[in-house]
């Protein structure tokens, strides 16, 4: 139902000076919404069929005017919503004109997303955008802005600043990348039109660049897989590798957060932390093993990367990243021994996995090669929504 906005004469209040006040009237969907114009006339001098002074009335231009500009505004706001395919009563009408909605800032949305991420335990993400948040605060000194005001030459001005101050090419591609989602969700939310929208004529794609090489062939992996190991820490992450490497490329986070409650009917189920999204795969004899060898009476988790000592989130990031360097740094080692052609990361393992079964054959359907990237949450959506059985025959490609 289209929304028609008119001004009447609300007779049944009379003023101290027996004039009666002018009143917007509001109706979408049957609902009326009432607000003053902030003027009144004399009844008298009020035609109540055509809602508008008569030819009498006192001051009727400058009165004529006054409507003739409220009825203005909200039709332009009624185009607006219409031109944002976005729906609206006779209320939020009302609440746009009148602002009574806050118009948010920049710093507003950032703060708000970044909470609302946090929140959701996906401390990652929100890591992502607080390093742009800080990093625009450094380039702008604030962000005190409206949408509106990020513009083309805004982001070029904003580019070349991270040029001078020598950031990589892959990180300002994702400064970008964020800013642009940024702005998505703030068109998203109603705070900024979309013919606000600078990504048009500004593409973030030019700043691609394309990421070294994280993948190795399954010879390679198999040297890992085999490496005789002397130290316990060595063994562990060569384990760690071995797993993530069998069990569909899960990254290192999620490997230290698996319980045994993880583990049903033969096979490895969780919840993506990045993407939330449930993963199922037939466990593998090798990760099995692994499993076995570390396994502890009492302990909270499968591996001893994380302990019931890591309470807090900020405990268990702290230890992660701990934990993680000192894994990466005897895989890097370890890679050097065995002469692997890149430098060896729990990472590689994830990627190799990948790469090993579209090499094999399997559909990318169910595996890309752009495991990790921007892809993932298009890549794990296809792992989900196949039959087990699917998975089960393409896992049989590792070895």
């Amino acid at each position: 139902m289209k929304a028609t906005i008119e001004v009447v004469c609300y007779k049944s209040k009379v003023l101290a000076n027996n004039e009666s006040p002018l009143m917007l009237r509001i109706t979408k969907d049957r609902k009326l919404k009432y607000s003053s114009i902030g003027i009144s006339v004399n009844p008298a001098h009020w035609d109540f069929e055509k809602n508008k002074p008569r030819r009498n009335c006192p001051d009727k231009a400058r009165i004529e005017q006054i409507i003739s500009e409220q009825i203005r505004k909200y039709r332009e706001q009624i185009l607006d919503f219409q031109a944002e395919d976005k729906e609206f009563t006779s209320t939020s009408l009302y609440d746009r004109v009148n602002n009574q909605i806050k118009r948010r800032t920049v710093s507003d949305l950032f703060k708000s997303h970044i909470a609302n991420l946090k929140a959701q335990k996906r401390t990652g993400y929100a890591l992502t955008f607080s390093e742009l948040y800080n990093s625009l605060i450094l380039f702008h000194g604030h962000l005190d802005i409206h949408f509106s005001d990020i513009d083309v030459t805004w982001l070029r001005h904003y580019e070349a600043w991270l040029r001078f101050r020598g950031s990589a090419e892959n990180t300002i591609g994702k400064r970008f990348r964020t800013l642009r989602a940024v702005f998505n969700l703030a068109i998203e939310q109603g705070i900024v039109k979309a013919e606000y929208y600078p990504f048009k004529i500004y593409k973030v794609s030019k700043l691609h660049q394309t990421p070294a090489k994280r993948a190795i062939s399954k010879e390679d992996i198999m040297k890992v897989i085999n490496y005789q190991c002397t130290d316990p820490y060595d063994r562990l992450a060569v384990d760690l590798f071995t797993f993530g490497y069998f069990m569909g490329g899960i990254n290192f986070g999620d490997m230290a957060s698996l319980k045994s409650e993880n583990i049903v009917d033969g096979r490895l189920v969780y919840i993506r932390r990045k993407t939330h999204k449930l993963i199922r795969l037939p466990l593998q004899p090798k990760a099995l093993e692994i499993i076995e060898r570390y396994h502890t009476n009492g302990a909270l988790f499968l591996f001893p990367i994380l302990s019931d000592f890591h309470k807090t989130e900020q405990q268990q990031r702290n230890r992660l990243h701990k934990v993680l360097s000192n894994v990466n740094k005897r895989l890097k080692r370890i890679g050097k021994e065995l002469e692997i052609p890149i430098d060896l990361t729990t990472y590689v393992s994830r990627h190799s996995y990948a790469t090993v079964l579209k090499r094999s054959g399997v559909s990318t359907s169910i595996i890309s090669e752009s495991l990790g990237h921007s892809s993932e949450k298009v890549t794990q959506y296809y792992l989900d929504s196949f039959e087990n059985s699917q998975i089960d025959e393409a896992m049989k490609n590792l070895l």
